[in-house]
């Protein structure tokens, strides 16, 4: 067996840090339009930072949306979520921000996500956010 080295430069920009830093949502056709159906996503390791004390803020976020002509790629969702791991914001905030963001590239029917932050000094905090797709007149 040959054994492989690798070295690595702290310095050195490391190609996951690259793909999450240039992270998109990517969507593509839906495969049944016309048929409704709920896509449920669970993201368990979300990580940000609290805007006020900058330590980490952890929770898991559940997704669930009906998609209309777009299915969000599920690589693209996870780059994107790993994106706010050293960002500082709020949990109101980056909840609606990440729902707003889905909404804006899948066009769903309905969306919902739920962020469930682990405890921290003794307070639980649950964030809920919902879309609706207007009806054309």
């Amino acid at each position: 067996m040959t054994e492989t080295t690798i070295t690595t430069s702290d310095n050195v920009e490391k190609y996951g840090e690259r793909e999450i830093r240039d992270a998109q949502l990517i969507t593509f056709p839906n495969p049944r339009p016309g048929r409704r159906y709920d896509v449920h996503i669970t993201l368990p390791e979300f990580t940000c930072k609290c805007p006020f004390s900058g330590y980490p803020d952890f929770a898991t976020l559940y997704l669930t949306y009906c998609p209309d002509q777009k299915v969000v790629e599920l690589k693209s969702i996870k780059l994107y979520i790993n994106s706010y791991r050293d960002r500082h914001i709020p949990h109101e905030e980056v909840t609606n921000q990440i729902l707003d963001d889905f909404v804006a590239v899948a066009n769903p029917l309905y969306a919902r996500l739920k962020a469930d932050f682990n405890p921290r000094g003794n307070v639980h905090t649950v964030i809920e956010v919902e879309y609706h797709q207007e009806k054309a007149s």
